[in-house]
């Protein structure tokens, strides 16, 4: 029956968009399905080996066998035999990672007006099968898509669903009392968890507790309207099991106040303002390696709490022009999306009131400090994931992803620790990793194949590739991500990104839109 669904949803793609008729999207679930003569970087931090032949059988890895030697011609009596009806990918020179975990993924927004179709499909294009939503338009819709993917009735990665705190409530949460009731109704309709953003110090106890004890996840971004008396060290010891972007952490590092330096005209409601004093909040923090700075991190660290970074949800801050000008932006930036990250006293990220070298120079000093503090903590034996926050301020679904992936790289992590943390080390947070995370004999099949050595360059996971010049000196892109596979089937990621293309020319068709510059108006 799945594999009926995915060969209709691959039909009527074709038979609404006749120029990919030669190749589907989506193919399978097959009963086997052998990946012949790859590179194995596996999500452990181990290195490279290969050729290896990795069987797959019902979705669950069952081989992952040595057949040779780099140069060497393989034995073919080595190989694993391809059973009747059973698919192969002849995968030589190419590479195998585990399929990547966004541990911050938003399923689109109407004020976007992105649409989970869309995100889906860029998410998958480059190489993520597994998505922890952090809140989103509302726990039963997203409930819903999660059954639909899990049934493979729509093109998705797999969903893990976490509710904001508070959300469908019919009154306040104004006690304990209303905290555990809350957290008892969101466990019962199925959520895998919950998102916090602070709330008064007895509420965030309860809520934390309760849902402790249903065994469910928690997350928590730590808003500036809380965390004068819940920082992240507060949520640590309640038992919070994640962090989001890097809010609350440097509260916990303050030693000479309580509160961050804000200016007495400041108004969190004017996004610039939020923003531009966020960038100075680091350097009022313990200094690196200071005494405090290290017992703030050795008490997360005994607490095995997980830092969701979202480095690159923030990168225009530091450098605008960059990010508003990636050149993904043309082909696969929608025109609603466009508009939402245009200046904005309403859009939520979108605070270009006058952003200029002044506020750039105080965000660079920001990540520095931040991602000493993330790379120590990696290197310490911390827990550290990849999330994206894609959807906002020029940050593309898909695309940010790899960004996140770079900005873990000049952090200071290996690119096998930048592999880790996008793969076994979100399974580990999502306490899924024996499920899932890496490539191994009884795991579920979540794999990226990938034509290029994404260790060498991560830029060839990008959708739009890598620019190279050839010996013959042609400029040429390489990468993009040749396969994702996910819940058994097989997804073609340069198909998806070309539907996604199809997508944004047919809204730009209908609105006559062409994507321009802030301040300059389509004639």
């Amino acid at each position: 029956m799945k594999s009926l669904i995915l060969f209709l949803l691959s039909f009527f793609c074709i038979a609404f968009n006749p120029s990919v008729a030669q190749e589907v999207s989506a193919e399978g679930p097959f009963e086997q399905l052998i990946i012949r003569g790859v590179t194995l970087i596996n999500g452990n931090g181990a290195p490279p080996i290969g050729p290896v032949d990795v069987v797959v059988e019902q979705n669950i890895i069952t081989q992952v066998r040595v057949v040779g030697y780099p140069g060497v011609e393989i034995n073919d009596k080595r190989r694993p035999e391809l059973q009747i009806g059973g698919k192969e990918i002849d995968a030589h020179g190419m590479y195998l990672l585990p399929g990547f975990i966004d541990m911050h993924g938003h399923i689109g927004g109407t004020s976007q007006g992105a649409d989970w179709d869309y995100v889906f499909k860029l998410w998958l294009a480059h190489g993520v099968t597994t998505v922890r939503e952090p809140s989103g338009r509302s726990r039963s819709w997203t409930l819903d898509l999660k059954k639909k993917s899990e049934n493979n009735e729509i093109i998705a990665p797999r969903i893990i669903q976490y509710t904001g705190f508070g959300a469908g409530s019919k009154t306040p949460i104004v006690t304990e009392e209303d905290a555990r009731n809350w957290v008892r109704e969101n466990a019962k309709s199925g959520s895998d968890g919950i998102k916090f953003f602070g709330a008064a110090p007895e509420i965030m106890e309860a809520a934390l507790a309760e849902n402790n004890k249903l065994g469910l996840g928690s997350a928590c971004h730590h808003a500036q309207m809380s965390v004068a008396r819940w920082n992240v060290l507060h949520s640590a010891r309640a038992g919070l099991t994640s962090m989001e972007h890097w809010y609350g952490l440097p509260e916990a590092l303050f030693e000479d106040r309580t509160v961050q330096d804000y200016p007495l005209d400041y108004n969190y409601q004017n996004e610039q303002h939020r923003f531009e004093q966020a960038g100075k909040l680091w350097e009022q923090a313990a200094k690196p390696y200071s005494d405090h700075w290290n017992r703030v991190m050795e008490e997360l660290l005994a607490l095995d709490f997980t830092l969701d970074p979202t480095f690159n949800i923030y990168e225009a801050s530091r450098d605008l022009q960059r990010a508003r000008r990636a050149e993904w932006h043309e082909e696969y930036t929608l025109p609603s999306l466009w508009r939402f990250y245009q200046p904005s006293k309403i859009s939520h990220g979108s605070y270009w009131h006058f952003w200029g070298t002044e506020q750039e120079i105080s965000w660079k000093k920001n990540y520095n400090l931040w991602m000493t503090f993330v790379n120590e903590y990696k290197n310490r034996g911390g827990r550290v994931t990849t999330g994206s926050d894609s959807g906002f301020i020029f940050q593309l679904y898909g695309f940010a992803y790899v960004r996140e992936l770079e900005l873990l790289r000049e952090a200071g992590f290996h690119p096998l620790e930048v592999i880790r943390s996008a793969t076994l080390n979100g399974a580990e947070a999502l306490k899924m990793d024996d499920q899932i995370g890496s490539i191994e004999v009884g795991k579920l099949a979540d794999m990226v194949l990938v034509d290029s050595n994404p260790l060498e360059n991560l830029k060839v996971l990008y959708g739009t590739g890598a620019i190279k010049l050839t010996e013959d000196n042609e400029v040429v892109r390489v990468g993009g991500v040749q396969y994702t596979i996910s819940n058994g089937v097989i997804y073609n990621s340069k198909v998806l990104l070309k539907e996604v293309k199809d997508m944004v020319d047919r809204a730009k068709e209908v609105e006559g839109f062409e994507l321009t510059q802030p301040g300059i108006i389509n004639e």
